[in-house]
């Protein structure tokens, strides 16, 4: 038996949310190079299409699901239909996420709240819902969460991103407590990585100053992420749980600069 062996996820079945583009993507064309069929899901059903399309090119099935992870009966929904269409769940990847860095004071209660919702809670409740039926029909899987550097290190404007990538983080480590040995949960420490978030507000300035700070020389791919869920996922990594992989090039600061707050 070749090592590459465990890296494989034949017959095993995967939901990848915020899968329509960029990491999510990228996560669900590695799982489906890995021999497992993927659930995809996001808001935009041309995008997870796309997506749909590239799985099964690679000789996997893929089932498409459009979710809003923040409204709890879509969430049911997703779970249920992978259910319906597959008949077993092995792994959830919590990808759907992000919010723009923000002057603290011009951040509101309700914006700090629904960042931490859109970050945290929903992979909390994807998690309760996915793994008593990865349970019931595989036996064993894995969680993997993408989380951000920007919960490792403080700096202006992250008070709510920040703040939340932590709290997923920590939420990850808890819950690898719980569910083991049966079910990992790990999750990755995302940097800047080239997506059409980050493209958005790209501009030259900005990226020799992102650059400048990247020990690495370079800005993130997607697929270094979708390589490293693809770890975390598999039973190459069977004796990992709860741990935050770093896969942001070196980073130990954040690389955009926020104006100090005025006072």
């Amino acid at each position: 038996m070749s090592i590459l062996d465990r890296f494989r996820l034949d017959g095993q079945v995967a939901i990848v949310t915020g899968s329509g583009r960029g990491i999510g993507a990228a996560t669900a064309l590695a799982f489906a190079d890995a021999g497992a069929d993927v659930v995809v899901s996001a808001r935009t059903v041309e995008q997870l299409e796309d997506t749909a399309k590239q799985v099964r090119q690679r000789g996997r099935r893929a089932l498409v699901v459009p979710c809003d992870v923040l409204d709890a009966a879509q969430r049911a929904n997703l779970v249920d239909r992978a259910l319906d269409e597959f008949g077993r769940l092995d792994i959830l990847v919590n990808n759907a996420g992000g919010w723009p860095p923000k002057p603290t004071l011009d951040t509101s209660e309700k914006e700090f709240e629904s960042c931490f919702r859109f970050n945290v809670t929903t992979a909390f409740a994807m998690t309760r819902l996915a793994v008593p039926r990865i349970a019931q029909t595989a036996g064993r899987g894995a969680i993997v969460n993408i989380s951000s550097v920007a919960g490792r290190f403080n700096a202006r404007g992250f008070a709510a991103y920040g703040t939340a990538k932590a709290a997923l983080s920590f939420l990850t480590k808890t819950l690898a407590q719980d569910f083991a040995p049966k079910i990992r949960v790990n999750g990755i420490a995302v940097g800047s990585i080239l997506t059409d978030a980050l493209s958005n507000f790209m501009n030259d300035d900005l990226e020799r100053q992102m650059l400048s700070k990247t020990p690495m020389g370079r800005l993130g791919e997607v697929e270094d992420i979708s390589a490293c869920a693809l770890y975390l996922a598999s039973p190459a990594a069977g004796y990992v749980t709860g741990e935050i992989y770093g896969v942001n090039g070196g980073l130990t600061q954040i690389q955009v600069d926020m104006p100090k707050v005025e006072l």
